[in-house]
């Protein structure tokens, strides 16, 4: 037996990364009105795009319960030596905080960590990611826990959001201050500070917001893995991946869908990176 690695639907891994490392992934909820879907699940990525620019109401996201993680941990406690579950920042939802309660109520001999990643998305992409691959290998639940933590703090992350519109929608700033923006095309470019999502400047076109990310990644030194995440954006995406070749190899960069979390208060046209610099 060996460590089972679980998350949550907000590190946007794809099914195929998913499937060959063995993740076990408990879906966000997302409503569109009166109607419920568990992210990638009922609803997939371009499937919620397609719902978020099309329909009237505004989606909302919600947590997975303590039953969700109760479920999956009962799924996998008899076949693993122990379980890590990796969660989104817990400053930005209470994910964390069902699987704690999870982990609390769930009556089993099998030991169950429960982490905050610091981040969403992309970070928390690499965080599950950097565990995953050491419990493929064997290694224990102390060692896995361990590799966990030092990816935690090895990792960045930034974003830029191509219209402020439904970041309004979804409360997170002004209407005035985004109408604002988006009638001078301003972009916001976010990222994370101790488990928040803070400014970290703005810019006046998409063209300048990907010289921002290029030279975020350009300006590290000693990368070890790097993701790029997009929204309803395959070309952007595809274009800063080529553009980061020389100086990180093109070919070792994954490229994700954003999810129902981030894409409900981003929109489409979010172009992210995050990276794990260190040895």
């Amino acid at each position: 037996m060996a460590v089972k690695v679980i998350t949550d639907s907000t590190a946007d891994l794809s099914p195929d990364l998913v499937k060959k490392l063995g993740i076990g992934v408990v879906p966000i909820y997302v409503r569109f009105g009166n109607d419920v879907y568990r992210d990638g699940v009922d609803l997939d990525s371009d499937e919620f795009f397609e719902k978020l620019t099309t329909e009237t109401s505004h989606p909302a996201t919600s947590q997975p319960t303590p039953a969700d993680f109760s479920g999956i941990y009962s799924k996998h406690s008899n076949n693993a030596d122990g379980i890590i579950s990796i969660h989104i920042s817990s400053r930005i939802s209470g994910t964390y905080n069902s699987a704690l309660l999870a982990k609390k109520m769930f009556d089993s001999s099998c030991p169950i960590e429960v982490v905050d990643s610091m981040f969403n998305s992309g970070g928390l992409a690499l965080v599950v990611l950097a565990a995953a691959r050491l419990a493929r290998r064997g290694k224990s639940l102390p060692e896995v826990l361990e590799e966990t933590r030092k990816a935690i703090r090895q990792i960045e992350m930034l974003g830029m959001f191509d219209t402020m519109t439904y970041l309004a929608r979804s409360g997170r700033i002004n209407r005035a201050i985004a109408a604002t923006g988006n009638i001078l095309n301003v972009k916001p470019l976010l990222t994370f500070r101790d488990g928040e999502i803070v400014r970290a400047g703005m810019v006046r076109a998409a063209s300048r917001g990907m010289d921002q990310l290029y030279n975020f990644v350009r300006s590290r030194g000693n990368i070890r893995e790097l993701v790029i995440v997009h929204s309803a954006a395959p070309e952007q995406a595809d274009s800063l991946r080529e553009r980061l070749d020389p100086v990180f190899p093109a070919k070792n960069i994954t490229v994700l869908k954003m999810g129902a979390a981030l894409g409900a208060n981003g929109g489409p046209g979010v172009i992210l990176v995050a990276l794990r610099t260190g040895d």
